[in-house]
């Protein structure tokens, strides 16, 4: 690692106190020869396929997995697909999947909903689930009989929650969209964002200014937390405070049992690396009991699976370029290149390995086949 760098985590790690020592117990950082070697959990992945040939491939890369069945449509026939799947895709390789379930909001008015939600949770429970996914749907998409959209603060869903953490499960949380999601395109930070509200007109919600807002989505999210404090909670997407880091360290700051992962907002990551890399650094290192590396990967049942696996490798090996080195690298994301931040080796352990084996701690039945 180069002297700049060393300097700049050293100061780092003397302005918030952290003892420098925590962070050189090892060599300064890893490189790109080390990526094979070190094990990693791409903790966000959605993996609906009877095919187990992906993850064979994913051995050589030394990856295990959070794979996630979320409840994206209200069709049965394709969640019903979406949790067989994950469920098979976790006795094929219990070893290196850790499943996650979800919950549908069809039939939310009846007097039963939250009986028939518990009772498919445990069901899924029992299957081998060890968590719970909540998704975006909740906040704007549902709505009840009145026509408003349905918060996830609201009252019926506290016996949920409630049941989640009494079953010692995770509850992972897609809730909000980036802020991206509420300007025009054209001020838009990232390149995916523009991408995919362009081409996902429902969810674009600068086309919808009659629907909750960016801060209403967050509040609602808060709110909810701030009633079940001790349910172990992983914020996925940065917690849609993906635009600050600074943001996402009040978040952390204010829940002490939730964490953030980086699915698919890396690169917003990278652009305030363009405006700060100091800033982004300090953040990670401070934070380095909270952050978890995820991807948003997705395999479905007629993807070529060589052609997926060569996709996700080249997303893996870019990433593990940005945290591990200080090499100049071009995204597509980005119209400019973006410095890596060569963090500590111990930093990157926690982020790719450690901090999901804690937070997960009843997956993965052994270490990973070789």
């Amino acid at each position: 690692m180069r002297l700049k760098t060393i300097l700049l985590i050293v100061a780092v790690a003397m302005a918030h106190s952290v003892p420098p020592g925590t962070l050189f117990c090892q060599e300064a950082s890893y490189s790109m020869d080390d990526y094979y070697s070190v094990e990693k959990i791409d903790i966000h992945v959605h993996i609906h396929t009877e095919n187990t040939d992906f993850v064979t491939l994913t051995k050589r890369d030394h990856f295990r997995f959070v794979n996630i069945s979320v409840q994206s449509t209200e069709d049965p026939i394709v969640m019903e697909q979406r949790l067989r799947t994950t469920l098979l895709q976790y006795r094929a390789n219990a070893d290196l999947i850790a499943p996650v379930s979800s919950f549908s909001m069809t039939g939310w008015e009846e007097p039963d909903w939250q009986e028939k939600t518990i009772h498919h949770l445990d069901e899924t429970f029992a299957a081998g689930a060890i968590g719970v996914k909540i998704w975006k749907n909740i906040g704007m998409v549902a709505r009840d009989v009145k026509g408003n959209y349905i918060m996830i603060d609201d009252l019926k869903f506290d016996p949920i929650i409630a049941h989640i953490e009494k079953c010692g499960k995770v509850l992972v949380g897609h809730l909000g969209e980036p802020k991206n999601c509420w300007l025009s395109l054209s001020e838009m930070t990232v390149k995916n964002d523009y991408k995919y509200f362009q081409e996902n007109p429902q969810y674009y919600m600068f086309l919808h200014p009659e629907m909750p807002s960016y801060q209403e989505q967050i509040d609602a999210r808060d709110r909810m937390l701030s009633k079940h404090p001790q349910v172990t909670f992983v914020a996925a997407h940065l917690a849609s405070l993906e635009w600050s880091v600074d943001e996402i360290a009040d978040f952390l700051d204010r829940f002490p049992n939730a964490v953030v992962e980086t699915a698919a907002r890396i690169c917003h990551l990278q652009y305030q690396t363009q405006q700060d890399r100091a800033k982004v650094i300090s953040f990670l290192i401070k934070y380095q009991d909270r952050v978890l590396y995820g991807t948003d990967l997705g395999v479905g049942p007629d993807d070529p699976t060589v052609a997926i696996y060569e996709k996700a490798h080249t997303t893996w090996e870019r990433d593990w370029e940005y945290f591990n080195t200080e090499n100049m690298i071009t995204v597509p994301e980005l119209d400019a290149p973006v410095q890596g931040l060569a963090l500590p080796r111990e930093v990157v352990e926690k982020l790719y390995s450690k901090n999901a084996k804690r937070i997960f701690s009843r997956s993965w039945r052994s270490t990973p086949s070789q």
